[in-house]
């Protein structure tokens, strides 16, 4: 996969190291192509375990051996498994999360993205906070899921949640191609008055998700399942 574009992301970066030098109130925005806007604080990105959802909990608890937490933020999960024993390996494209990942203690930091890691590496792949969306398109999922299998080690697992579009109310500020999957949506950030590019997310339903899978060479299962369409799933390799 080509390496990503950082100028979508500046924003948030920016806001994760601003809250962690104290600007308390440091939020992004979130605009969608429809016109409408989310705001997310930063504090979010930096819960610990008494403030995890269920659902981080349950994906918590399936991470074994070393794992990779891609697209790791301000490092929360990374961190919370660090404090179980587990050796992680926690990356993020933008440089300000990771420079925010090394200052609250993360033993593994760096900035890449996955063509930067040696493989296979891993039993345990993380991509949490619908980090799947990357792919940007349904269709580029079994590309992505080839660079994960990539550093997953042959009885490895990749854990990951993302978000019934047909739904999902959150995701309502995007706006989807006419004729395309619902879940294929455009957006851009914006913090302190600056603005990122538009870009390309994904989110995706379990049975989407599967069947793309399963192109891939992945088995798949859903582990958590919430009313609001929100689910955690497991996907492992087939033989190889």
């Amino acid at each position: 996969m080509a390496p990503r574009d950082l100028s979508p992301w500046l924003p948030h970066g920016q806001a994760l190291l601003d809250y962690l030098d104290g600007v308390a109130q440091a939020a992004v925005t979130v605009h969608g192509e429809a016109g409408d806007a989310d705001v997310i604080p930063a504090a979010v990105f930096f819960r610990d375990g008494e403030e995890f959802s269920a659902l981080d909990a349950a994906a918590l608890e399936l991470c074994r051996g070393r794992v990779l937490d891609v697209g790791a933020g301000a490092g929360c999960h990374a961190l919370a498994l660090q404090a179980r024993g587990l050796e992680v390996c926690a990356i993020d494209i933008l440089p300000q999360a990771v420079e925010v990942m090394r200052r609250r203690g993360v033993a593994d930091a760096r900035c890449t993205d996955l063509a930067g890691l040696e493989a296979p590496s891993f039993e345990t792949v993380l991509l949490m906070m619908n980090g799947i969306g990357m792919a940007g398109h349904v269709a580029a999922i079994p590309e992505f899921l080839q660079s994960v299998r990539r550093l997953t080690r042959t009885d490895g697992q990749l854990v990951l949640d993302s978000f019934d579009p047909c739904t999902e109310e959150e995701i309502a500020a995007g706006e989807a191609v006419p004729g395309g999957y619902p879940g294929e949506l455009r957006f851009r950030l914006e913090y302190d008055g600056r603005m990122g590019p538009w870009y390309s997310w994904l989110f995706v339903d379990f049975e989407t998700l599967a069947g793309q899978a399963a192109r891939a060479g992945w088995e798949a299962e859903t582990v958590w399942q919430e009313e609001d369409g929100h689910y955690l799933a497991r996907l492992w390799p087939g033989k190889r």
